[in-house]
């Protein structure tokens, strides 16, 4: 049974840094591309960014560019997502997706095998 639990959210001013993980179980880890995507309350969920299988290429979206790094670590089977300079419109549940063998341009509109149920961040002013 595949699994993706994400970790990581909370309460944090804006300005400030979060790192959210999202472990990934029952599945070959460093064959998926993997992403994160948000939703905020009352709106469509949202691409963040995408890395692929070796970790070798990333995107990610403009609102995010510059501040957010995707990262992963195959042998700890676990993508992160690094939020620095966090804004309040960055408020919204994360949640991570998973792609074997995904583009990254596909996983980014939205087609994966698998994904999470999220973690809140939320970002005060």
């Amino acid at each position: 049974q595949v699994q993706l639990v994400e970790s990581g959210g909370g309460l944090v001013q804006a300005g400030g840094s979060l790192r959210l993980s999202c472990a990934a179980s029952g599945l070959s880890f460093s064959t998926y591309t993997m992403a994160w995507f948000r939703q905020a309350p009352g709106k469509e969920r949202e691409f963040v960014a995408v890395i692929n299988w070796s970790g070798g290429s990333t995107y990610y979206a403009d609102s995010v560019k510059g501040r957010f790094t995707i990262s992963r670590g195959n042998a700890k089977n676990t993508v992160y997502l690094q939020m620095n300079s966090l804004k309040p419109e960055d408020t919204a549940v994360y949640s991570c997706a998973a792609k074997i063998w995904g583009a990254l341009a596909t996983v980014a509109k939205g087609d994966h095998d698998y994904s999470g149920q999220g973690t809140q961040v939320t970002v005060s002013s």
